[in-house]
């Protein structure tokens, strides 16, 4: 599991993602937002899905405020 994860190309940010998590095959990645911003969660989890080239993995949205999980 990495927490916080970054992702530059030399001098510029391409993406950053709150939460990935391994076990054997499957990647499960997490954005995390204390305000249900649902839209801006799924741009940055479709990018990093991208980047990563990782389109089988599983993508999940937790919002703070309502302490709701939510699969993207």
């Amino acid at each position: 599991m990495s927490v916080n994860v970054k992702i530059h190309e030399r001098k510029r940010s391409l993406a950053e993602i709150d939460i990935i998590a391994r076990k054997g095959n499957q990647i499960d990645i997490y954005e995390v937002k204390c305000s249900h911003r649902i839209f801006k969660a799924k741009k940055q989890l479709v990018r990093i899905k991208r980047i990563l080239n990782i389109p089988e993995s599983d993508a999940y949205f937790y919002c703070g405020a309502s302490k709701m999980l939510v699969t993207v």
